[in-house]
């Protein structure tokens, strides 16, 4: 991508852009007056041109036409005539172990084996709802069958503190890094709740990452949120209330693991109207779901 962002040290507020207007022009013809952040493959970060210290938004780049920046540059993320690209980000994996290298017949076949999104996954008492893939469709990310409502952390005023959970893509790190805060600190994962409840879920599952959940509601809403697509979330709802488990919710944010300062975490909706991110104090209520990678 073109766009060039001026890194200042901490301190000064990290990652800043020229305080100009640009312009984020959607496939769906819509625009937003922007401040755009930070561009990746997957997505766009922006703040609202009439709100610069407002929320941070998202968009995933399928659903941009173009953007126009303030110095007139034009950078086209999907060319007049062309449908809409529909990125699905890549799942990060657990690498094998030198230890895993001998592997019998039937799990060789059983590793080949390829997934849909929405599929049900019950493997050596692992339970889930796929819910992202890699590009094989082969790995991915398993989605918990049950969801509750708790807080990020139990601290408040004066105790508010930054636990350095602060990666956008990698929630498995984001639960590392509390573990290590909690033994650094004397604490306990009491004073975690949503991180205590998905670990709890068994081994190797965590709390996602932001950019983990966004990927999860782009698969929801069968791959792209530029149009609403109802089958495709009833077909995942179907799934999770078949096994027992419980319906996504498009109308509240879940939490993610990754950490915005002191006060909030970032979290996400399944729905298809931005803004698809917004920062909620930890120390609130919202819905968790435990996510596994296979």
């Amino acid at each position: 991508m073109k766009r060039v962002v001026l890194l200042l040290p901490a301190a000064l507020g990290g990652v800043l852009t020229v305080a100009a207007q640009d312009l984020i022009v959607k496939t769906d013809r819509s625009s937003v007056e922007a401040r755009v952040m930070e561009i990746t493959p997957e997505t766009v970060r922006y703040k609202r041109f009439s709100n610069p210290d407002g929320p941070t938004y998202v968009l995933p780049v399928g659903d941009i036409e173009y953007i126009r920046y303030a110095n007139g540059e034009e950078e086209r993320f999907r060319q007049p005539g062309q449908p809409a690209r529909e990125v699905i980000p890549a799942t990060p994996l657990v690498p094998a172990t030198p230890v895993e290298t001998a592997v019998s017949e039937s799990a060789a076949r059983s590793a080949s084996r390829q997934y849909d999104i929405g599929e049900y996954y019950d493997r050596d008492g692992v339970k889930g709802v796929v819910c992202a893939l890699s590009p094989d469709k082969t790995h991915g990310l398993l989605l918990s069958l049950d969801e509750l409502y708790l807080h990020w952390s139990e601290f408040r005023k004066p105790d508010l503190c930054v636990v350095g959970a602060d990666d956008r893509s990698d929630g498995m790190a984001n639960m590392q890094q509390v573990a290590a805060y909690i033994e650094a600190n004397g604490g306990s994962w009491e004073d975690f709740p949503a991180f205590k409840w998905c670990r709890e879920q068994g081994e190797g599952w965590y709390l996602p990452s932001i950019d983990e959940l966004l990927t999860i509601g782009h698969n929801y809403n069968g791959g792209t949120r530029v149009q609403n697509n109802k089958q495709a979330r009833n077909k995942f709802n179907g799934m999770l209330k078949e096994q027992g488990g419980k319906r996504m919710d498009r109308l509240v944010y879940y939490f993610s693991s990754t950490e915005m300062d002191e006060k909030s975490a970032y979290t996400t909706h399944m729905g298809i109207e931005p803004p698809y991110v917004i920062e909620i104090p930890k120390y609130n209520k919202f819905l968790v779901r435990a996510v596994r990678r296979f």
